[in-house]
């Protein structure tokens, strides 16, 4: 198989890929084309069809199509430009191929984050972290949900790579910083990004849900965990809302979606913890993708870091 992240431009090939998005769109002279997303394991890509006549069958997004096409550059980026396409046969792919995995190992990594949940000594924040990661079905669904639609960490296990991340980061800043609540911190990194099983759906689709685009990952969250702490008997109001508001705090600013910024030192200390991880997925992704492109190292001007990146060794 041909996959999107070994293609170059001006190489021409005929490949399988799964049809994330698709529409029918006019040229300012009012012809019409189609736009595509493609997806397989290693990334996602930019197409069009611009001629609509003989060679292009009918499908649908979701599906899996087998496409003739010429890698080519646009502003900088891959697109491919399809000359012929039709929806691929049962037994002409594996869908294996084309689900982004991530390269950890899923079953270390949930061993982690449940030692760090058990190592919690408060018995309210213990009780209400056991709801979670001592049910089956959550585990279930949070080992291979996403963190993302794209950005960082967009793949299967994404959503539990980066929570653990997350919560390894929260765990050197309490022994760093003594003004830190270690038990409420930690229990705050396992819980900010829980909403996102909600505001996103499952692979392949991987895309916002009505809830999501309606309430957000952010919100969804607050409410979930605050369901589960309204269960539990004592459960004290203050660490209540304490935990709550690192949540509903954890992007940092207003215009970055938090809808409260940080009036906790804790909230803070995760706030910075979801950044860094974020940023840093990024760059590696960056670095990867980018590596046979740059430009005596550099990648170019990159709008989410707002900056040109230079690929360095390790």
């Amino acid at each position: 198989m041909r996959y999107i992240s070994e293609l170059r431009e001006g190489e021409v090939f005929s490949e399988i890929y799964l049809c994330k998005q698709v529409q029918t769109l006019k040229t300012k002279a009012g012809k019409s084309y189609m736009a595509l997303t493609l997806q397989d394991k290693t990334g996602t890509a930019d197409a069009k069809i611009w001629e609509l006549g003989s060679g292009i069958a009918h499908f649908e997004a979701m599906d899996y199509i087998k496409v003739d096409a010429e890698a080519t550059s646009f502003q900088g980026a891959l697109q491919l430009k399809i000359t012929r396409v039709r929806k691929a046969d049962e037994g002409e792919y594996d869908v294996d191929d084309y689900m982004p995995c991530t390269e950890k190992d899923v079953e270390a990594m949930l061993k982690d984050i449940r030692a760090i949940a058990a190592s919690v000594s408060n018995p309210h924040l213990k009780q209400l972290l056991g709801e979670f990661f001592e049910n089956k079905a959550f585990l279930s669904l949070f080992r291979k949900h996403s963190a993302a639609k794209s950005v960082h960490h967009a793949f299967i296990g994404g959503l539990l790579e980066h929570t653990l991340s997350v919560t390894q980061v929260c765990e050197f800043y309490a022994k760093q910083y003594p003004i830190l609540n270690r038990d409420l911190l930690v229990t705050a990194a396992m819980f900010h990004d829980i909403g996102k099983l909600k505001e996103l759906s499952e692979f392949p689709e991987n895309d916002y849900t009505d809830e999501g685009n309606l309430l957000g990952h952010i919100y969804m969250g607050a409410e979930m965990v605050g369901r589960k702490i309204e269960a539990i008997p004592g459960f004290p109001k203050t660490l209540a809302a304490e935990l709550k508001h690192c949540i509903l705090a954890h992007h940092g600013e207003l215009e970055f979606g938090s809808p409260k910024k940080p009036a906790l030192c804790e909230a803070l200390a995760l706030s910075m913890a979801d950044n860094l991880d974020a940023k840093m997925e990024t760059l590696r992704e960056l670095m990867r993708d980018g590596s046979s492109t740059a430009v005596n190292g550099w990648l170019g001007f990159q709008r989410l870091l707002e900056s040109n990146i230079r690929i360095t060794e390790v």
